[in-house]
């Protein structure tokens, strides 16, 4: 099957979840995360706001900025296919609805930030594999962006057990993640070197 019939097939899959089970299930994966030890030793995280029944990230991003962990979220600039990050201060005042209604820094509260000031991302998708690979939703945003961090940074990507597969396809361009966190399993995708 190839990326776009698995990725229609799973956002599908994905959007039938009623609200309560999102809630529960990215509750249960969050606090997952929160344990972790690359979590708890991380000082700048990049996370991704999430948008149609997206493992829910707020929670992580509220608690994060509460503990004195630096956030930065990502800004699509659709033109150029590429992310900037900027640093969040205040989740519930500096957001607005932004490309694809998904919620970005307004103007005034933009502070872009060099990629290699972070080290640690949280990548969304719509399909991951056992080794790290996603298939995200069709840009290549995340693939480019992975690439500009710093070698130390570590990546991990949130989603639901059912997202999970044994292989998806992959391309020369396709970066993968170094963990995946879903309410049921946490996987060491062993791709950092040290």
């Amino acid at each position: 099957m190839n990326k776009a019939v698995l990725r229609k097939q799973y956002l599908e899959k994905r959007s039938a979840l009623p609200i309560s089970k999102v809630e529960e299930k990215s509750n249960n994966i969050i606090n997952k995360l929160f344990d972790l030890d690359i979590y708890k030793n991380s000082s700048f995280i990049m996370s991704y706001v999430d948008f149609r029944k997206e493992v829910k990230t707020e929670n992580l991003i509220k608690h994060s900025l509460n503990i004195q962990k630096r956030i930065g979220i990502p800004i699509t600039i659709p033109e150029t296919r590429k992310l900037i990050v900027s640093e969040l201060k205040n989740y519930d005042i500096e957001l607005s609805p932004g490309y694809f209604n998904i919620l970005t820094p307004k103007k005034e509260y933009i502070r872009e930030i060099p990629p290699t000031l972070i080290d640690f991302v949280i990548v969304p998708g719509a399909i991951f594999d056992k080794s790290g690979y996603r298939i995200g939703y069709g840009g290549g945003y995340y693939d480019r962006f992975l690439g500009t961090l710093n070698e130390r940074a570590i990546s991990i990507g949130l989603a639901y057990d059912f997202q999970l597969l044994d292989s998806v396809p992959r391309s020369k361009y396709d970066l993968p993640v170094d963990y995946i966190l879903t309410e049921k399993q946490f996987i060491s995708c062993k791709t950092k070197k040290f």
